[in-house]
């Protein structure tokens, strides 16, 4: 798992590189700042320290469409098995898809309930890790789960580089969301992102000591 995220923290280096270029010489905006062209663009290693799971939403800021579409633009430049793209979006933005969505996370619903974007995430079977319609090795519909990792992981970082918060769910009722958003059989419902404004400051999590999930030989 830590390998994973130290693997996709280094992929969305690639995305979030042309934030620094031209930017050297200004100030980054404050994490809670909300985002715009005029803000000067954070460096990645602000993305990374200032990313967070937020677990409470600013009911007042409100997200766009275009918004949305230039953030999971960004996001299509994740690596996946072949260049097979298998994870795909959907996206809850009027009253009554977050509504819906609301009723389909559990617990975690009043913890995302201001939250002014839900995006569904999921991937497409029988592609990352196969050939020929057969599984290359043991970890099987495995791979489209990390490529679908990783792509989410696009989406949290460079949600915060727009000045974004996030919070991925897996606590999600999969056969309503389905149902919902008439997901095919054929995808795996993966998780449930909430996107919006953090409303205050979260605290700093604990991290386990480095040795211990890294190893040098």
């Amino acid at each position: 798992m830590y390998k994973k995220i130290l693997f996709c923290a280094a992929m969305a280096l690639m995305v979030l590189s042309g934030c620094n270029s031209g930017n050297s010489g200004n100030k980054a905006a404050s994490p809670a700042a909300t985002p715009s062209a005029s803000a000067a663009s954070p460096t990645f290693e602000e993305v990374l320290k200032t990313r967070r799971s937020i677990r409470s939403y600013d009911a007042s800021k409100k997200i766009t469409e275009a918004e949305v579409r230039t953030l999971l633009t960004a996001v299509q430049e994740a690596p996946s098995w072949a260049n097979q793209q298998p994870t795909k979006y959907y996206v809850a933005i009027g009253k009554e898809k977050l509504e819906a969505v609301q009723n389909l996370v559990g617990g975690n619903k009043d913890r995302i309930i201001n939250a002014p974007v839900l995006i569904v995430s999921t991937f497409e079977k029988g592609k990352s890790g196969f050939f020929d319609g057969k599984a290359l090795n043991e970890i099987g519909e495995g791979w489209g789960a990390y490529d679908n990792g990783l792509s989410n992981c696009y989406l949290i970082m460079q949600a915060r580089a727009m000045g974004f918060d996030t919070l991925i769910m897996g606590m999600r009722d999969s056969d309503g969301l389905r149902k919902e958003f008439n997901i095919p059989a054929e995808e795996t419902v993966m998780a449930v992102i909430a996107l919006g404004y953090r409303a205050g400051e979260p605290k700093q999590p604990g991290h386990r000591p480095f040795d211990e999930v890294v190893k040098f030989f």
